[in-house]
């Protein structure tokens, strides 16, 4: 069995966020991190590979800056067994559209079962590039998965999906695609031999020239998204203070309020 991981490198929110002058985000300048719902979807991969570790292959994709090849490396150093990093000038300033376009450009040339992507990144939040990838593919998508299960002989997979304050149990035929919550599992550490093994490993390269896509597609010139305005996280002013004589007249202050704004 065969599973692609899509993974993010994206900026380190707690060590502040800049900016390029066209709105883009300033990549090169910031601390980062692997995404965290991408994590997840990893680990949840790695437990497939857990149960039948001699017949399961985990690879592992990124696009970004040459340096997204740590992210690459920690996913090996957890246990994943190839990393592709997908870099190329002309792909910069890609949308979600464009992102997504490129990374099924490379799974088009590679063999898959099952490919597992976040269900968001935290630097756009946009829950957008999973699902395009599939439409992209022409596979089914399953989002928002809180638990996954695999039937290997079916050849299906098997999905809790978070829905408002319920959820839902799909299954579908492989290859499929899921996107991952954060909360789907607890992603492990990265182990002492697994660092080693992961900085002997070789982190497969891929351009442009190596990419299934149209060049209409890729990059800012294939992005459709405008940037309007683009900024850090924005204070939020101290709001209505309000100190009761009682707490009866608390609650009536707060009851007043909740009906006011259709609340109850």
């Amino acid at each position: 069995m065969k599973i692609v991981v899509c993974v993010k490198q994206v900026p380190d929110t707690k060590g502040g966020v800049k900016f390029k002058p066209d709105g883009t985000l300033d990549r090169a300048a910031m601390l980062a991190i692997m995404n965290p719902d991408d994590k997840a979807g990893l680990e949840a991969a790695l437990r497939i590979k857990d149960e039948d570790p001699d017949n399961t292959e985990v690879t592992v994709v990124t696009m970004g800056l040459p340096k997204a090849d740590a992210v690459l490396r920690e996913a090996m150093a957890m246990g994943a067994d190839k990393g592709l990093l997908i870099t190329d000038r002309v792909l910069g300033g890609a949308d979600t559209w464009a992102t997504s376009s490129t990374i099924a450009g490379a799974l088009k040339k590679m063999e898959y079962d099952l490919v597992i992507t976040g269900r968001q990144a935290i630097d756009g939040d946009t829950a957008q590039v999973g699902p395009q990838i599939s439409e992209h593919l022409g596979i089914p998508v399953i989002s928002y998965a809180e638990e996954v299960k695999v039937d290997r002989s079916a050849k299906t997979v098997t999905v809790k999906r978070q829905f408002d304050d319920r959820y839902h149990i799909l299954k579908a035929k492989m290859p499929c695609l899921i996107t991952a919550l954060s909360e789907l599992n607890e992603p492990r550490y990265m182990t002492p031999g697994g660092i080693f093994d992961a900085y002997q490993k070789e982190v497969e390269v891929w351009g442009r020239d190596k990419l299934d896509v149209a060049d209409e597609n890729i990059g800012m010139a294939g992005s459709p998204t405008v940037i309007a305005k683009a900024s850090d996280k924005v204070a939020k002013g101290k709001g209505e203070v309000v100190t009761p004589d009682s707490p009866a007249e608390a609650v009536d202050y707060i009851t007043g309020k909740l009906l006011e704004k259709h609340v109850i």
